[in-house]
């Protein structure tokens, strides 16, 4: 119904533009041929005009509808990307730079010849200019309006460092056992690129693939729902960056928060940038018991070791235990003394030997 409205709308403007086409060009036309065209005639060559040009943008109208559906579509994805703040600030500035030329414009009235090109271009280069001005210095002068701001930007509203979600965290599903948890204080941002990464895997020919992405949007979806957080789509982008890593890196760095991620190459980057980081990896490694060397406890080897006559157990979080001698206790339940500890960058490591 609202394409068919639509097209009748481009039909009726375009009738009235050739109606409107045809009497201006009348005139003229019976001067160059010497006969004047009143009356009827006149009427009549109007309604022909005004005939041809409705006929002509019925056939073009579905064109011209899908030319103007994509437009619009640039333009909201554009302002979609544009921060609230920057709008309103470069709106302020165009308002003040006009005000400006206007100012301007009766003293350049006075030159002659060139006066009125110069208040036009007086109106363009100072609305530009003040436009350009406002949002590149649009912190500087939220911060110097408003001297809260600048603090706002880095505490959100219930008093916690906002948190911006990387795609592997999502799609790993812990955050959401973390977030049930309430330790996680301020706002959770998911930004839109995130987002769309998450379809785009959702949508892979590869079932692993298409499993992980459905994965993590399901999660996110029971963040959003069932964890009571506060989670906030953000639609800022970065053209200028190709990556996503390097995307988060700018998103972070503009909203003031930290990156929660378990990618180690991401986590290394936000590093060198200077971006704080919680990687729920590390905080699981923390929440690992502490066994300290001479205490006892109850496994079941479950397969043999590297080593000759190693066996290997495993605790509930996944911990690792290398028995000596325990090959050939595998499948059996049993008691064993741990002798040391090892600390590495994959996670805990237990040697233990027969009680």
């Amino acid at each position: 119904m609202g394409r068919k409205i639509a097209r009748a709308a481009i039909v009726l403007g375009g009738a009235l533009s050739a109606y409107s086409l045809v009497s201006a060009l009348l005139p003229f036309a019976g001067q160059l041929s010497g006969q004047e065209f009143t009356g009827l005639l006149a009427v009549s060559i109007n309604v022909v005009g005004a005939l041809l040009g409705g006929l002509i943008f019925f056939f073009i109208s579905p064109w011209l509808m899908g030319v103007c559906l994509r437009l619009a579509d640039i333009a909201e994805n554009y302002v979609q990307r544009i921060p609230v703040q920057d709008m309103i600030m470069g709106a302020v500035g165009l308002t003040v730079g006009l005000i400006v030329a206007t100012l301007l414009s009766r003293p350049l009235d006075i030159v002659p010849l060139v006066g009125g090109y110069l208040k036009i271009a007086a109106y363009v280069l100072l609305g530009y200019l003040g436009l350009r001005i406002a949002v590149t210095k649009s912190d500087e002068i939220a911060a110097m309006l408003l001297p809260g701001q600048r603090r706002s930007a880095t505490v959100s509203g219930d008093g916690g460092i906002p948190k911006v979600l990387d795609t592997s965290v999502i799609i790993d599903g812990r955050i959401l056992d973390i977030v049930r948890t309430g330790f996680l204080e301020g706002t959770l941002f998911v930004p839109s690129f995130v987002l769309e990464e998450l379809r785009h895997i959702a949508d892979s020919a590869d079932v692993l693939r298409r499993n992980r992405g459905r994965r993590g949007l399901d999660v996110l979806n029971s963040i959003q729902k069932e964890s009571g957080a506060r989670v906030e789509i953000i639609r800022q982008d970065y053209d200028d960056q190709g990556e996503v890593d390097s995307k988060l890196v700018r998103l972070a760095q503009d909203l003031r928060a930290k990156i929660i991620t378990n990618d180690y190459n991401l986590n290394k980057v936000c590093e060198v940038q200077g971006v704080s980081v919680l990687n729920i990896n590390e905080l699981a490694n923390a929440l690992k018991p502490v066994v300290l060397p001479g205490e006892e406890m109850s496994i079941q080897v479950m397969r043999e070791g590297k080593e000759y006559g190693q066996g290997v157990a495993y605790l509930e979080d996944g911990t690792m235990i290398v028995v000596e001698q325990g090959r050939k206790h595998i499948g059996d339940t049993i008691a064993v003394i741990v002798t040391s500890v090892l600390q590495t960058s994959a996670g805990r490591m237990i040697f233990a030997k027969l009680r």
